[in-house]
């Protein structure tokens, strides 16, 4: 599959080299440009799930076809340093939507559970973290979050939904609370199961163990203990059990639901018209209020595995499945641009489309290759710090206001769009907290040539794995890796043998000193520096490590959202339509209308 991406790999990397220089000789040009279309614009994000870098045209690949989202870049602005905050959904999509660090606010994991596993768990985004849709719906626009959610649902019962997106200034939702997965789909490869039935059957046992030795004991006097540390334990170790019984059969009953605003509309959900409700769903948004601002946030459920694809795009790419999804995903973006356009709000809708973080290399059935290409970037998905899990497309396109076919190579974030669409909304960004994004509007404006990022931390869960450095009087930029993933087998640059890398333990390998990269140079990262090759290693070395002192100085101790308990199964908090444990219904029947 890969050997046909290779050509035109390069422009991955390199792109057209426009700087910040031209953007500002436009400007000079047409001053008053901005000026007149800035008040309240309409607000498009569109985030795919799991997109490689590479599997996109306008960054280098040319044998999938994706007309669309190039064409976007043509009309707008390319970044080519556009970085996630994670290389997994559930903490970039917490940084993307609050312009921080995924540890501010305890979705950053120190389990090897990096992700909400459930529904029914307590875990997810806090209520008392702010979303740049809380903002935008204060400054009176109308918000709107359309697919994948991954940041949890409730807390303490039901139908408290302190998680869910309603509960974090979106007006509207409807789309997946949680994830695809292979059990969505009835496939004979499970991914949820797989993944979590030996872990928690083994911490059944040991709780099972620990409980009748302490019954034992509490009952021949062998030793004190209390009732309700083995009560606690117990109840502790039921939980693990029907944690592990249910990924037998129910993660599709239980995680592959569809909801509108707090309403279970389809449980289990069908994949055969989920792409087209989806879509429908978008496109009655726009429509529904062309007068009035809106934020719509299109969170595609493409191009996560198992794939979802219609048959009208069944084997239409030279990439099987996978190629497949990738160019149904494109004609969803040009359907949504098609909509802008013809309801006349081109000219004052700001379009934003990116990837919540790398294309996974350990997506495999049998020999067939699931996941993304991430082009000349090492690593992939689950990664922490290897660019190619990192690294992502980022497209603005705002005709009329920003210049059209334009790049940039400055160093931007997935938090960055928090303050730059709460600026564009004339709103103010919260004060009373540590916001690690930068507006983007002074780059993309031209009025300064260089990002406000001096360092980027890169976190593999809790674990800080690599920091990379802008040095701006130089035009330099440094990588330094802490840690990096065992590959398997060794020069494979995946985990394959042990599914998504680990961040800590024997599947990882510490570094001292660390490795350190001249990406400007070597954006593969496939060249280490050393004191030998870099009269200046040590003094870059003990320059980052000061940046990360005072980086964890900003650090303060939250409650961890994916701890073993806050991401485990819960059957008082399992959203249910219908009787439990059963959970069945079908209310989007009568309404489904085809539209692809």
């Amino acid at each position: 599959m890969h050997l046909l991406h290779t050509k035109g790999s390069q422009e991955v990397y390199q792109g057209k080299q426009w700087s910040c220089l031209n953007i500002w000789i436009f400007l000079c040009f047409f001053p008053r440009t901005f000026v007149s279309n800035a008040s309240k614009p309409n607000i498009l994000l569109i985030l795919a799930d799991d997109l490689g870098i590479g599997d996109v045209g306008c960054y280098g690949n040319d044998t999938i076809r994706t007309p669309n989202i190039d064409s976007l870049a043509k009309e707008g602005v390319k970044l080519t340093q556009h970085v996630a905050a994670a290389a997994v959904c559930t903490p970039s999509r917490a940084a993307f939507l609050t312009g921080r660090y995924p540890i501010r606010s305890g979705m950053a994991s120190s389990t090897e559970r990096r992700i909400l596993f459930w529904n029914g768990c307590s875990g997810g985004l806090p209520p008392n973290e702010t979303t740049f849709a809380r903002i935008l719906h204060q400054q009176g626009y109308s918000t709107a979050l359309v697919g994948k959610w991954h940041l949890g649902v409730n807390c303490k019962s039901r139908y408290d939904h302190c998680h869910h997106p309603l509960n974090h200034g979106f007006d509207y939702f409807y789309g997946m609370p949680s994830t695809l997965l292979n059990e969505c789909q009835g496939t004979d490869e499970p991914e949820l199961a797989k993944s979590l039935q030996d872990t928690y059957w083994l911490y059944t046992q040991i709780i099972i163990l620990a409980v009748l030795t302490l019954l034992i004991g509490k009952l021949t006097n062998l030793f004190s203990v209390k009732w309700k540390i083995i009560i606690c334990l117990a109840i502790y170790g039921f939980l693990y059990f029907i944690s592990w019984f249910s990924s037998y059969g129910f993660t599709k009953y239980w995680n592959c639901i569809l909801m509108r605003n707090h309403d279970i509309t389809e449980q289990p959900m069908k994949l055969d018209k989920i792409t087209s409700n989806m879509l429908k769903e978008a496109v009655s948004f726009i429509e529904r209020n062309k007068h009035r601002p809106f934020l719509l946030f299109v969170s595609l459920l493409h191009v996560h595995t198992p794939l979802i694809t219609t048959e009208k795009f069944l084997g239409r790419s030279r990439h099987g499945l996978y190629g497949d999804n990738v160019e149904e995903m494109d004609w969803m973006v040009g359907r949504l641009l098609d909509v802008i356009n013809k309801k006349g709000l081109k000219n004052t809708t700001f379009i934003y489309f990116a990837s919540d973080h790398g294309g996974s290399l350990e997506a495999h059935s049998g020999n067939a290759q699931l996941g993304g290409w991430n082009g000349i970037y090492k690593g992939g998905k689950g990664m922490g710090g290897w660019e190619g899990g990192i690294r992502v497309p980022g497209i603005i396109r705002w005709p009329g206001v920003l210049p059209a076919d334009i790049v940039i190579n400055e160093l931007t974030s997935l938090m960055d769009i928090f303050p730059t669409v709460i600026q564009l909304a004339g709103g103010a960004v919260p004060q009373d907290r540590v916001i690690d994004g930068r507006s983007l509007l002074p780059l993309l404006q031209g009025t300064v040539q260089h990002s406000e990022h001096q360092f980027m931390f890169h976190y593999c869960g809790v674990f800080l794995h690599a920091v990379r450095w802008h040095q701006k009087d130089s035009g330099t930029v440094w990588k330094a890796h802490y840690t990096t993933p065992v590959f398997q087998p060794k020069d494979s640059g995946a985990c394959f043998r042990r599914g998504i890398c680990p961040c800590f333990g024997d599947g990882i390998t510490h570094h001292d000193p660390p490795l350190l990269f001249d990406l400007s140079q070597d954006p593969s990262e496939a060249n280490p520096l050393s004191a030998d090759t870099e009269p200046l290693f040590d003094t870059i070395i003990r320059r980052i490590g000061k940046a990360v002192e005072e980086h964890h100085k900003t650090l303060t101790p939250v409650p961890q959202q994916l701890s073993y308990y806050n991401n485990m199964w819960k059957p008082w908090l399992q959203p249910c339509c219908g009787t439990f444990p059963t959970c069945w219904c079908d209310k989007e029947s009568s309404k489904a209308e085809d539209i692809l």
